[in-house]
Order: C-alpha cells, then sequence, then structure tokens
C-alpha cells in the first residue's frame, strides 16, 4: 500500500508532457532489456547491449535506424519485440493504456486526458474518448487492410502463407507508424523498385500514418455530416486540416520532381530505370523521406545535391499529432505565411479567413531553431566520434544521418553499422528527441518555471530588425 501511494503521489506530480517522457523511457528500458535476452536473436549471432539499446530506441521511435540487420539478427521472438516497441511507439504507450482503461470500465481521469492531448498535440479535451477509440480502432483497420495487401504481395513473391502473411503484417505496421523497419533482407526494398502493388501499398500507410489523428477525426465528422440526413448543420474542414492537406501534397509532388530531375541520369539510382519507374521511384522517395525510412533506390548512391534536398525534407517530416517526426508541416507552412505577410505588409498572419496567434508563430520558430541548432550540433558531434571510423564517409553523410535521426526517417547511406559506441549513443538522443519534440522536451523539464514566467510581463520596446 505505502508503495502504491508513492506511486500516485509521484504521478500527481508529473506534468502531461513529463509523463509521455518517462512511458517512453520505461518502453526503452523494457524493450532493450527483452531484445537483450538470447531468445530474441538468431543463433550463433552476438549481440551487445549498446545495439540493443540502438535498435529499441529505432523501433519506439519509429525511426528505422538499425546498427544490425532485422532479418539476419532477431529471431521470431525478436521481431515480434520489435514489432509491438513499433506499435506501442507510435501510437504512444498513454494512448493505448487510455483505451484499455476505457473498455474495461474504468473512468479515464482529466490527467489521462492531458496526457492524450499532449501526445496528440491537439487542442481541445472534448470528444477524447471518441478520439481515442478512433485512433486505436482507425489504425488497426488501415494497418489490417495494408497487411492484406502486402500479404498477395508476398504470396506472388513466392513465399508460403504463413510467412507472407507474417510479412504482411510486420511491414505494414511498420510503413504505417512510419517506422521504416523491414525483414526483406540486407537490400530491403531495393528489388521491388517496380512493384505497383509494394510501392502504393507502402507509400498510402506512410501518408495516413503521418498526417495526424486529428486530420482522421476532422475528415471523419466531415463524412459523417455528408452522410447524415438530418443533419442541416454544413461542417468545414478546420484550418489544420487544410493546411496539412495542402503542405502533405505540396511537399510529396515537390519532393517527386526535385529528385526526379537530380537524378535522372544517376546510373546508380534512376538512370537506368525506365519512365514509369523513374517517376514511381522518385514519389516513392519523396514518400518516404516524410520520416518513414524505406527505401526502393540506393542512398549511398544519391548525389550530393539529392541528398541535402533528402534532408531538408527528412527534417521537415510529417504532420503533428501523427506517427511521423521532424519540424512538422505545419510548422513550414505558418513560418511561410509569416514571411509573406511581412513582404506584403499585412500586421497579421491571415489563412482562408482565419487569423494565426502570435505565440503559434513563436512556437513555429523556436522549433524550426532548436530542430536547426541540434541538427548542426549533432553533425560536428558525429564527426568528431566518427573521425577515425574504417568507414568511408563525407561531411554529407554525416549531415544525412544525423537529419534521419532527428527527423526519425531511418534512411541511411550505409554508416550506421560502422558507427562508434560514442557515435551510437549520439543518434539515440537524437532518435529520442525526434520523437518527443524539443519544444515537449523542454517543456517536460521547465514546465513549472514555464508556468511562473508567463504571468510575468515587462514594458515593451522596439529594437531594430534587418
Amino acid at each position: 500500500m505505502k508503495i502504491k501511494t508513492l506511486v500516485l503521489r509521484f504521478n500527481n506530480k508529473l506534468s502531461p508532457s513529463q509523463t509521455i517522457v518517462i512511458s517512453f523511457v520505461l518502453l526503452l528500458l523494457v524493450g532493450s532489456i527483452l531484445l537483450y535476452l538470447p531468445i530474441s536473436r538468431q543463433s550463433g549471432v552476438e549481440v551487445s547491449y549498446l545495439d540493443a539499446l540502438f535498435t529499441t530506441t529505432s523501433a519506439v521511435c519509429v525511426t528505422g535506424l538499425v546498427t544490425l540487420t532485422t532479418s539476419a539478427t532477431w529471431s521470431i521472438f525478436g521481431k515480434i519485440v520489435i514489432l509491438c516497441l513499433i506499435q506501442l511507439g507510435g501510437l504512444s504507450l498513454i494512448t493505448i493504456f487510455t483505451f484499455f482503461l476505457i473498455h474495461i470500465g474504468k473512468k479515464v481521469t482529466l490527467k489521462d486526458r492531458l496526457a492524450v492531448q499532449s501526445a496528440f498535440n491537439i487542442q481541445t479535451l472534448s470528444g477524447m474518448v471518441k478520439f481515442v477509440n478512433l485512433v486505436i480502432r482507425g489504425t488497426f483497420i488501415i494497418e489490417g487492410i495494408g497487411a492484406v495487401f502486402l500479404f498477395v504481395f508476398f504470396l506472388q513473391q513466392k513465399m508460403v502463407w504463413y510467412q507472407a502473411l507474417a510479412f504482411g503484417i510486420f511491414h505494414s505496421v511498420s510503413a504505417f507508424c512510419n517506422a521504416g523497419f523491414d525483414i526483406i533482407g540486407e537490400l530491403g526494398m531495393i528489388p521491388y523498385v517496380d512493384s505497383i502493388i509494394l510501392n502504393l501499398t507502402i507509400m498510402s500507410l506512410i501518408i495516413l500514418g503521418g498526417i495526424g489523428f486529428s486530420v482522421w477525426r476532422d475528415i471523419h465528422l466531415k463524412v459523417q455530416a455528408m452522410l447524415s440526413r438530418n443533419s442541416r448543420k454544413k461542417l468545414y474542414l478546420s484550418l489544420h486540416t487544410k493546411l496539412v492537406l495542402i503542405s502533405t501534397v505540396t511537399l510529396i509532388i515537390a519532393g517527386a520532381l526535385l529528385i526526379y530531375f537530380s537524378e535522372y541520369s544517376n546510373p546508380g539510382t534512376l538512370g537506368n530505370l525506365s519512365q514509369g519507374k523513374r517517376i514511381l521511384a522518385s514519389f516513392f522517395q519523396s514518400v518516404t523521406l516524410r520520416t518513414a525510412g524505406f527505401a526502393t533506390i540506393p542512398q549511398n548512391e544519391l548525389n550530393d545535391t539529392s541528398k541535402m534536398i533528402s534532408c531538408i525534407l527528412m527534417l521537415i517530416g510529417g504532420s503533428p499529432g501523427g506517427t511521423a517526426g521532424g519540424i512538422k508541416t505545419i510548422t513550414v507552412a505558418i513560418i511561410i505565411c509569416s514571411v509573406i505577410s511581412t513582404i506584403t505588409g499585412c500586421r497579421n498572419i491571415t489563412l482562408f479567413h482565419r487569423t494565426i496567434p502570435v505565440v503559434t508563430l513563436q512556437k513555429a520558430i523556436a522549433v524550426v531553431v532548436i530542430m536547426l541548432i541540434l541538427w548542426l550540433s549533432g553533425t560536428v558531434l558525429l564527426s568528431f566520434t566518427e573521425r577515425y571510423s574504417a568507414f568511408d564517409h563525407t561531411p554529407m553523410d554525416i549531415l544525412f544521418e544525423v537529419a534521419s535521426a532527428l527527423g526519425t526517417v531511418g534512411l541511411t547511406t550505409g554508416i550506421t553499422p560502422y558507427l562508434s559506441a560514442p557515435g551510437k549513443l549520439i543518434l539515440i538522443v537524437f532518435m529520442f528527441i525526434g520523437r518527443l519534440g524539443p519544444i515537449a522536451l523542454l517543456l517536460s523539464i521547465a514546465s513549472r518555471n514555464s508556468e511562473i514566467n508567463g504571468r510575468i510581463n515587462y514594458p515593451s520596446e522596439d529594437i531594430m530588425i534587418g
């Protein structure tokens, strides 16, 4: 009873952000211990605890960077552990815990609702139970449909039905959660660059997982209103949903065009493909850079222009409140709109007849600045730790690797397995920061100070800019 009382008191003192951080840390510890067990690896394979921790962090933070080949290193039990970690990391432990509370008839407390709100970065507490149900049920439905399509694809590859089913489920969950783990083999999905079923299924899952669950809810309510005969009120999509859909489509098309023209004549990537395969591979690369981590073209063969384009897209990432990481599409969209408003002489940031609050712009700028500082700092640190590495990497490869970890993408030019122990620890920290988000992590550390500072107002004074 005393232990239970202490736990309850400790839990009551935690802010929602701190609760989420601690839940991820516990998941990392439990997952790394499970993967370090002999039963988790194939016979004759040695795995250090650091590699087990790295793989766990990559799975929980839905990144996909690996120091050991997943298919050749881990046993069936180990792969199941990785699959569970991906699912728990993608949806968050808090959300799944709340879902079970709802369905066993337990009361969902205000603290639980605040934790879910913080996990998905949504603005309101109303309809939280319905939202959690939509997230969990929608996730399993979409992953199930994706698994069926992938099951058919792997059957066509002459796999036995149970192996095809296992492959279908694993890759469907991995794609929807934007994790990027595959159990196909050393080359991953590169041999299937021309497969329409595999490419379109994986891309669809990545996009649906990356647009954010609040967009799901908004579209779900819109569809319900349209189908309801008794509903006379016209329901409009929120500004958030409009921005997510516009920015997502824009980035996918722009990314595909940039990759297509940059790699058109590169024999190592698109140069030897037919026109249709070039287009398909370009779109897949653009979509997977949105924090997914699968690859149908060799990343080490990309030219430096494409690698820099990839770094930018990886850092932008997906949309808020989903399974994707990165700066987020909305953040970049708000800053671009702010620049346009400043150039055109508008005092306010207005979109679709709505005004964006100044505090939202401040948060957006803070996220971008922190992420860029982390990206450059990580590059310097990794360059220092890997300066004597046997792997022949370039500064662009280091930039690519850090952007991939920070954006929770999982793509690599091939240097991950050759990282030193300090290099692996650096990427573990960056994957963790990328999954939780720099602002959420900082708020979990300084939540009380932020409440006090928010009540202090000082006299204003203008300064010169530019």
